[in-house]
């Protein structure tokens, strides 16, 4: 017969218990700061490494070139690596110091979030709330909503930015993301509606190259995006008829892309919702990509009443029951405007019925 064991291994008692004073202190108990005497110096490497410049770096954080200079050498002298390679212009992080920069990222959003929650616990709703979104859709849905928003809620600020990263919402240090796709983890993911990416040419193009259809695409110009080139299966379609043609321009920034679409330049993939000016046509060229959009936030954060406000306030703009975001594209009624909005941007002046052309 085998010993017996009074250990935990084998779900016995365990062998201390929180009681036991010495044996179970807090890290609050421990008078040293594991981190060392270079709080300060960090901060400041971090805006330098952000800013890939010292002097724009000692601008932001409202010290001299010298100071930060002299603070990131003082961190590398105690760390004993060197962090930062300084050129004429700029400043380039070594492989040590992109380490560190990216580990006090992590450290920087964290203390973001304690500073935001402790201020939610004694303000109603009050507070910065930085969303990230592309510019399309924060430039025909959000800008023209948030008027009312505002007026509403007029101590919340809104801090609009381009995601950083459409993959990964925690790489864009931002309270809420409009995504197209769900988070993961703690990240709470609202699904909403559908954005219907199409091809569309502008009148002006189709007056000089022709309609273009499924049969002449090799003889038609395209404009493409980097968005566009992931191998997902998600872009195959639009990938295919862009091979067959030839590509006029590139274009990373979705507000230029669909002005350049409209000046006449090539066939572009665009959201359904820029037919709402007459002068965009829609292709039948076999390409249809629908994009389910979700709002993202971290769920803890979502305790801070500014931040569960604006993440209603966008599950709202973006719900299926906008004409624009239906599960299903249809283009048999197309609005003249996306609600208020369409007619208020300088990107889609007014124009005439298209009958009359």
């Amino acid at each position: 017969m085998g010993r017996q064991s009074n250990g935990n291994g084998n779900g016995g008692p365990a062998p201390f218990d929180g009681s036991q004073r010495p044996l179970a202190r807090s890290p609050l108990d421990d008078p040293r700061l594991l981190s060392g005497p270079f709080w300060g110096e960090l901060r400041v490497f971090l805006a330098v490494a952000k800013a890939k410049s010292f002097n724009r770096a000692a601008r932001q954080l409202g010290m001299s070139q010298p100071t930060v200079s002299r603070q990131v050498r003082r961190l590398q002298d105690v760390i004993g690596s060197q962090l930062v390679v300084s050129s004429a212009n700029d400043i380039t992080l070594t492989d040590k110091g992109l380490e560190l920069a990216q580990a006090l990222i992590s450290l920087d959003e964290k203390l973001f979030e304690i500073a935001h929650e402790l201020k939610a616990e004694s303000r109603d709703a009050e507070g910065l709330v930085r969303v990230s979104v592309t510019e399309a859709l924060a430039g025909l849905f959000l800008a023209p909503n948030l008027a009312a928003f505002s007026e509403r809620y007029p101590k919340i600020q809104l801090h609009i930015r381009n995601p950083a990263n459409l993959a990964a919402f925690r790489d864009n240090q931002t309270d809420i993301m409009i995504s197209f796709q769900p988070g993961t983890g703690s990240v709470v993911s609202q699904r909403c509606g559908v954005v219907h990416l199409i091809p569309q040419a502008s009148r002006d193009y189709v007056q000089r190259f022709g309609m273009p259809t499924r049969s002449n695409l090799e003889s038609h110009f395209f404009l493409d995006t980097e968005y566009y080139s992931a191998k997902t299966g998600v872009w195959d379609g639009w990938q295919k008829a862009v091979a067959r043609g030839e590509v006029s321009h590139y274009c990373d920034n979705s507000f230029a892309y669909a002005l350049m679409a409209k000046s006449g330049l090539g066939i572009a993939l665009l959201g359904s919702y820029t037919l709402a000016d007459p002068i965009s046509i829609p292709l039948d060229i076999d390409v249809h990509v629908p994009l389910p959009i979700f709002v993202l936030a971290m769920g803890e954060r979502l305790q801070a009443k500014p931040i569960k406000l604006v993440f209603d306030w966008l599950c709202e703009i973006f719900a299926p029951t906008t004409p624009w975001f239906s599960p299903q594209l249809n283009l048999t009624n197309i609005p003249r405007a996306i609600g208020a909005t369409l007619d208020r941007a300088a990107v889609i002046p007014p124009s005439g019925d298209p009958s009359e052309d």
